[in-house]
């Protein structure tokens, strides 16, 4: 169930901000587990190494490769180099994304641009660059990493550019689903909730815990009705599935992973 000998994927974002465990690096390690080959892409190259490390410490096979997936040249090359070295892509996962704090008068232009191309123009360029190939091949999976943002508001912190991308990157999955499902590719969504990643202590305590990293695990914890985050493994699994040939019956669409949050607060 859920194995994948023979596959190569790439997952962008792999690497982590912090130690612990990311999306994208939990993401990279499952897959490998279950049988991929992974291209490991992050514009942080350490960060990539190190996932490609702990991958081949489990006797899996990852190559690691620097990439900003927000340039068409660089995200060429780095399919260029994937079909290189395995000579072919059957799972793309696009997991580059961050958010930025704002609404449509205190953010500036400058950052509303750079969360644009962040959050969504990773995933087009991704699938521009990727989608040949899978169409050369006769088929191949996509999942985008989204966000429950995209699907609910909080009045009390505005992201508007992080919750348009993430709303857009359902329409984007949809549409692109169903531009290539006559030719047995797939596509769908990953949309976590709230959730326990590197990010929380790195950069959320700093930006919205007043340094209190232990203090705004606790108030995260309290809003989700399963009374706890997820994690990245959460997300992970979630990815897997959607990747596999289980899933084969499944595209255009979104798969929460919140613990209830978005059910239990609309």
């Amino acid at each position: 169930m859920l194995d994948l000998p023979g596959k190569v994927a790439i997952v962008t974002g792999a690497g982590s901000i912090g130690p612990g465990w990311g999306n994208g690096k939990a993401t990279a390690v499952l897959l490998a587990r279950q049988g991929a080959k992974l291209f490991a892409i992050d514009r942080n190259l350490a960060a990539a190494e190190e996932t490609r490390g702990l991958i081949e410490k489990e006797k899996g096979t990852c190559v690691a490769h620097r990439c900003d997936m927000t340039a068409s040249a660089d995200v060429e090359a780095a399919v260029a180099a994937c079909l290189a070295r395995f000579g072919r892509i059957d799972i793309l996962v696009n997991n580059v994304g961050g958010s930025a704090p704002g609404d449509p008068v205190t953010m500036t232009e400058e950052v509303w641009d750079n969360q644009i191309d962040h959050n969504l123009k990773t995933a087009f360029l991704g699938c521009k660059h990727v989608l040949p190939v899978m169409v050369r091949q006769g088929g191949g999976a996509i999942v985008n990493i989204s966000s429950i943002a995209g699907l609910r508001s909080d009045a009390n912190r505005a992201h508007v550019a992080y919750s348009a991308t993430k709303a857009g990157l359902f329409g984007f999955t949809r549409s692109t689903a169903m531009a290539y499902v006559k030719r047995g590719i797939r596509c769908n969504a990953v949309v976590p909730g709230i959730m326990h990643t590197p990010l929380v202590e790195e950069r959320l305590a700093k930006q919205i815990g007043n340094n209190d990293a232990a203090a705004l695990i606790a108030k995260r914890d309290a809003q989700v009705p399963m009374g706890k985050m997820g994690d990245a493994w959460d997300v992970a699994h979630a990815v897997l599935f959607l990747a596999s040939d289980e899933a084969r019956h499944i595209t255009a669409t979104q798969l929460v992973v919140d613990g209830g949050v978005t059910a239990g607060n609309p």
